[in-house]
């Protein structure tokens, strides 16, 4: 029994480590075809949904170092949220399913290390895409060389400006 036991908090800890992230989720009353729907969403954003025992998950998450905090939240029908590098749209989709459905409750998570109670989770659900983010960031460094063409081309402009206006007073 206890070599099993070992093997799992082996694989809840192999899953930890390639997560940067970790969201624990109460999933009381879910019902197994929500549940399935749930992993679907999740799946599309290249996260997954598992239930593991809660002393598994402790024991996991003491070997990666997270903090003491998360051992706290890890009572009840827990469910453990991991996956790709896109924390929010993991959030995303577990907020807006849990809006839908009234469940799972976020409890709680670990994001590179540092513990997000459940107003840190929603505040990460509710930032833009990565994409939007990347064509602001894309945005704000493209101003300053734009404003330098604009100035650079001004007197040319002035001069032509006048110049056109000097043609038709001429005239």
């Amino acid at each position: 029994m206890k070599a099993e036991k070992t093997l799992l908090i082996e694989e809840v800890l192999r899953r930890v480590n390639a997560s940067p992230y970790l969201f624990v989720v109460d999933y009381t009353g879910l019902t197994v075809h929500k549940f399935a729907e749930l992993r679907k969403r999740l799946a599309a954003c290249e996260s997954q949904i598992h239930v593991y025992k809660n002393t598994l998950v402790k024991k996991a998450a003491e070997k990666a170092g997270y903090p003491e905090d998360l051992g706290a939240v890890l009572v009840g029908q827990t469910a453990v949220v991991a996956g790709g590098s896109d924390v929010c749209a993991a959030a995303k989709v577990m907020k807006t399913f849990a809006d839908e459905f009234n469940k799972p409750q976020i409890r709680a998570g670990v994001l590179d290390g540092a513990f997000l109670d459940e107003a840190a989770i929603k505040a990460l659900a509710s930032l833009p895409s990565r994409e939007v983010l990347l064509s602001k960031l894309l945005g704000v460094l493209q101003a300053p060389a734009s404003q330098l063409v604009r100035l650079l081309n001004e007197p040319a402009a002035s001069l032509a400006r006048v110049l056109k206006a000097k043609s038709e007073v001429g005239a």
